[in-house]
């Protein structure tokens, strides 16, 4: 079963964002949270504000980077996935589905508000981004 139950200053964050913005990274938050509980290896997810944004966190394992999620009111049509720009997931979500996502630099996913979300792909780069140190060590 999945702790849903939410940090209270990210739930703080929450609140601040239009209710249709909300209710997509809630969406979000929640598919973030079922991939990392159905991965093995991943441990419980440590969720806390990092740069001010709601962040998904292997504090357990050490088995993946951070990802973070938010919507910025000066872009108010998109919504994104952060992750250390560091990594090379960006390059590696690119090769493995081309042409499916929008990306910021080397340091997020991009989401428009009005498109629906490619679930099943963001759930691969989930895991791969919960399971990158694991990975990269093999």
């Amino acid at each position: 079963m999945i702790d849903r139950s939410m940090n209270e200053n990210v739930k703080r964050k929450f609140d601040t964002y239009p209710s249709h913005v909300r209710s997509k990274l809630e969406y979000l938050r929640g598919l973030i949270l079922e991939v990392a509980s159905n991965t093995e290896g991943v441990g419980e997810i440590e969720e806390k504000l990092k740069w001010g944004e709601p962040s998904y966190i292997t504090s357990e394992t050490k088995s993946g980077t951070t990802l973070r999620i938010d919507w910025k009111e000066e872009n108010p049509e998109k919504y994104a996935v952060y992750m250390n720009c560091q990594t090379s997931l960006i390059d590696s979500y690119n090769s493995l589905f081309p042409g499916v996502f929008s990306f910021e630099g080397n340091r997020a996913v991009v989401f428009s508000i009005h498109d629906k979300l490619p679930e099943e792909e963001l759930r691969v780069c989930v895991q791969m981004a919960f399971t990158y140190h694991r990975s990269k060590n093999t």
